[in-house]
């Protein structure tokens, strides 16, 4: 037997539940990973608590829980090229990354994921690159972020914001970042000018950068792109990862399947080399599930939340 988070129907972090499940094994074409950490982003919850997205992801009740994972490759089937056990991974599996054991078919399906982890890269670390560190590249790469640019970065001290901020100061942009006040510090440390969000915030931008703002990325909701518009940027220089298929005025909706692969390699070696730190606001062991998402879905965590396995 092993563990898994899993929920027979939908609803809030109590339909979350910690349960002794039959382990999984590889067949042909597949690998199993001995899974040592999970991170958390806002999909998990919204899956696990709204038919309707799980349905967009293909996922039906009963269900497993999360997507980024990180671990061990404990058994191999025939045919899984390009990987033998022993090695460390990480990536997402839909649905399955909250758990002792999970099979990823070789070369992995949309949208699971999987790549080899970087020597000098933790578990904990590499389980919260996946989602948001392809997200932030997408929304970066919709807006055509350049050197010089001015960019408006929405909900930036969230687990996706983190990347975007520290990704987009690696291209040359001078980055402003909405945050509530008591993120002001932390923000300042990954190299964003922090600005208070809430009505009165194209005031506040204007206040911070007089020479306007060149572009925009939306990571909470509406309100960034919408100051943005109001501001003057081109909607084709507005990007969104949360505002559903039709976002406001035209701007871009992105997501991370948008972004190629290659895309972890260079945030990976940003990490390797110093340039990218990835702040962890909180670790909880499996047992904790509904506290660590309880968190996660209130969205004041700083950072990315790990699970521990």
């Amino acid at each position: 037997m092993s563990r898994a988070i899993v929920y027979q129907t939908f609803g809030g972090p109590e339909v979350l539940e910690l349960r002794d499940v039959s382990q999984p094994h590889a067949g042909p074409g597949e690998v199993r990973v001995r899974v040592t950490a999970a991170s958390l982003n806002p999909m998990d919850w919204v899956i696990s608590s709204t038919p309707a997205a799980a349905a967009a992801f293909g996922v039906t009740v009963p269900a497993g829980f999360g997507y980024d994972f990180a671990g061990v490759i404990d058994e191999v089937g025939a045919g899984a090229d390009g990987f033998a056990a022993g090695d460390r991974v990480y990536g997402g599996a839909m649905a399955k990354a909250a758990a002792d054991f999970l099979v990823v078919k070789i070369p992995a399906p949309a949208p699971d994921v999987l790549f080899h982890t970087p020597d000098g890269i933790g578990d904990e670390v590499a389980a919260t690159i996946p989602v948001a560190g392809l997200t932030a590249a997408a929304a970066l790469e919709a807006i055509g972020l350049r050197v010089g640019d001015t960019v408006l970065v929405g909900g930036a001290a969230g687990g996706v914001g983190v990347f975007a901020v520290q990704l987009a100061k690696l291209a040359g942009a001078r980055v402003i970042g909405t945050a509530s006040e008591r993120t002001f510090e932390f923000l300042r440390q990954l190299g964003a000018e922090p600005v208070a969000y809430g009505p009165g915030l194209a005031d506040r931008v204007r206040t911070l950068a007089p020479d306007g703002v060149t572009a925009a990325t939306d990571l909470f909701g509406t309100e960034t792109a919408e100051t943005a518009l109001a501001l003057g940027i081109p909607p084709e220089r507005i990007s969104t990862i949360a505002a559903g298929p039709n976002p406001p005025g035209g701007v871009r909706a992105t997501g991370g399947s948008e972004a190629g692969p290659a895309n972890l390699e260079r945030i990976t070696d940003a990490i390797l080399a110093g340039r990218i730190a990835v702040p962890i606001a909180a670790t909880f062991p499996i047992e904790q599930i509904r506290d660590a998402v309880a968190l996660q879905a209130g969205r004041h965590a700083h950072g990315k939340i790990v699970i521990r396995l």
